[in-house]
């Protein structure tokens, strides 16, 4: 007769095995780890990126030879915005300003023709000087002006086509419109208005400046150039080879 012990009760059972745990496993951790981490550093270095761009600094490109004799077409800018105040986005306020714009300042402005568009010119005029252009010689109230980086080429914009009727309103008192025939090297004396600015291309023969379309309001001045972080030039003949058209010895060069 069989003993008990060859019919083992159901509580003697071997343990039955844990099931497998359903949480993720270690590697699959991990990568969420550093997915979330690059997550954070990338928002953190584009929020870095807009407050600079905002507040601080930009960059900008020279597209045109207006400012031939100082800056070069495909120099790369880094512009100062704290300067002259940085604006501060959707309120159309600025920040304090560091100091005015000064006669003799690189001033990269909203054109106030387009807004759109980034111009980069010389201040000559602040508010309330009078100016005037004697056969290409600038004299700012009554004393000529000694412009060391200015240059003279006769060829490039088309003085001819210009129109500088809009000059007519802004002469000194006394002068009469009616016999006020300015051109591109001769005009004025102008008397420049509150809360505007004078703006002159240092190449001076192939520049659409102030002497075409106006004075430049303060609200629609940007900042000024520091020093060329990038150049390199377009019309090279190595146009394959690109260590050949960087110029290499403008990289760092400061703006005067």
């Amino acid at each position: 007769m069989p003993s008990p012990d060859d019919h083992p009760s159901p509580l003697s059972a071997e343990p039955q095995a844990a099931p497998p745990a359903t949480a993720p496993p270690r590697r699959r951790r991990r990568l969420r780890a550093f997915v979330w981490e690059w997550t954070k550093a990338v928002q953190l270095a584009f929020l870095i990126f807009v407050l600079s761009r905002t507040f601080l600094i930009e960059l900008f490109r020279i597209p045109s030879g207006s400012m031939e004799g100082t800056l070069l077409v495909g120099d790369f800018l880094v512009v100062n915005k704290l300067l002259y105040g940085a604006e501060l986005p959707f309120i159309g306020r600025r920040l304090p300003a560091v100091r005015d714009p000064a006669v003799g300042d690189v001033v990269v402005f909203q054109w106030p023709e387009d807004p759109n568009k980034n111009f980069v010119k010389r201040l000559v005029g602040l508010p309330n000087d009078t100016l005037e252009m004697r056969q290409g010689t600038l004299y700012r109230n009554g004393a000529v002006q000694r412009e060391v980086y200015a240059t003279h080429r006769d060829f490039g914009f088309d003085p001819t086509t210009a129109d500088f009727r809009w000059q007519r309103d802004f002469v000194v008192p006394g002068v009469d419109v009616r016999r006020y025939h300015p051109s591109r090297n001769s005009w004025g004396p102008l008397v420049v208005p509150l809360r505007q600015y004078f703006m002159l291309g240092d190449n001076r023969d192939n520049s659409l400046d102030s002497r075409y379309w106006g004075f430049v309001p303060d609200s629609l001045v940007r900042g000024s150039p520091i020093f060329v972080y990038y150049s390199f030039s377009p019309d090279s003949s190595e146009a394959f080879d690109w260590l050949k058209r960087v110029r290499w010895q403008r990289l760092g060069e400061r703006i005067r």
